[in-house]
C-alpha cells in the first residue's frame, strides 16, 4: 500500500554525537561539518539512540529560529537485521493523520469527514485538548463527531509496535478524557507509527502498565483505534497502511 504523502528536499545525513538536554543534539555531517540541531522529541526515544547512529537533519532558513538544523530520522537494524530509518519528529504526527483523513484514506474507519478542526478544548473540566475534532458528512450513518487523539509511536520490539515507552501521566488523563465523552460522541485513538517495518501495535505495558490497563478497559467501552504506519526516506514520507491491533 505505499503511498507517497509528503515529499520535500533531501535531508542531510550523517552521524550522532550526543543528545543533551532533551532537545539538542550533536551530529557530525557526512561532509566533516558539525552541528546542534534542535531534536523534537522530548521522550526517551527507546531504542533509538546507540553509539554511532545514522541520523538524518533538515535545515531551515528562517531568522527566527535559534537553531536552524533539526533532526528529523535515525537509522535503526529491524527483527530481520535490516535497516529501517525512524521519524523522530514528533510534530509531524498531526500533519501525516490529517493528511490521511483530507485524502479520504481512513474512510473505511472514520467515513466521508465534511470538517476538521485543531486543538478543541473538551473534557469533564474543559482542561484537555483534542488534536482532531472531525464533523462527518451528513450522508454518515452515525452522526456522531469524532474527536481523535494521535499519538507518535516509534518504540519496536520484535515486529510489534508500543505506545507508550515511558510512564504517561497525561497519557493516562487522556484515556480517561476520551471514555468520559463516549457514547455522545465518537472516541478515536490513532498510533501514528512512523517507521515501516511494525506490523502489529499494542500498548506498552513494559513501560507504563497502569496505561497499558487503561487502553484495554477503553476499548471495552467504546475507544476505537486505529494504528496508522508510515515509512520514512530521505526525500518524502510514505503511507504504508493499517496495523492490526493487538490486546496481549
Amino acid at each position: 500500500m505505499e503511498k507517497s504523502i509528503f515529499n520535500f528536499a533531501p535531508l542531510k545525513e550523517g552521524i550522532l554525537i550526543k543528545r543533551y538536554k532533551r532537545f539538542l543534539a550533536d551530529i557530525r555531517l557526512d561532509d566533516g561539518e558539525i552541528i546542534t540541531a534542535h531534536c523534537p522529541n522530548t521522550g526517551p526515544m527507546k531504542g533509538l539512540i546507540y553509539d554511532q547512529a545514522r541520523v538524518r537533519v533538515s535545515k531551515s532558513s528562517s531568522p527566527k529560529r535559534k537553531l536552524s538544523w533539526t533532526w528529523e530520522q535515525v537509522a535503526v537494524l529491524d527483527s530481520k537485521n535490516k535497516t529501517v530509518w525512524v521519524g523522530i519528529n514528533t510534530l509531524f504526527a498531526n500533519k501525516l493523520i490529517t493528511k490521511l483523513i483530507e485524502e479520504n484514506l481512513l474512510i473505511s474507519h472514520l467515513g466521508h469527514i465534511d470538517s476538521l478542526r485543531n486543538e478543541v478544548v473538551y473534557g469533564e473540566q474543559r482542561k484537555s485538548r483534542i488534536d482532531l475534532l472531525l464533523t462527518p458528512k451528513s450522508s454518515n450513518p452515525d452522526k456522531r463527531a469524532i474527536y481523535v487523539e494521535v499519538k507518535n509511536t516509534t518504540w519496536m520490539k520484535d515486529n510489534i509496535a508500543l505506545f507508550p515507552d515511558t510512564v504517561t501521566i497525561r497519557g493516562q488523563k487522556h484515556l480517561k478524557e476520551l471514555v468520559g465523552i463516549m457514547p455522545e460522541y465518537r472516541s478515536v485513538l490513532i498510533p501514528c507509527i512512523t517507521r515501516k517495518d511494525a506490523e502489529y501495535f499494542l500498548p506498552g505495558d513494559e513501560a507504563d502498565p497502569l496505561y497499558g490497563k487503561l487502553f484495554r478497559d477503553s476499548i471495552i467501552s467504546g475507544l476505537e483505534v486505529i494504528p496508522c504506519c508510515f515509512g520514512f526516506e530521505k526525500d518524502c514520507i510514505t503511507w504504508e497502511g493499517i496495523r492490526p491491533q493487538l490486546t496481549k
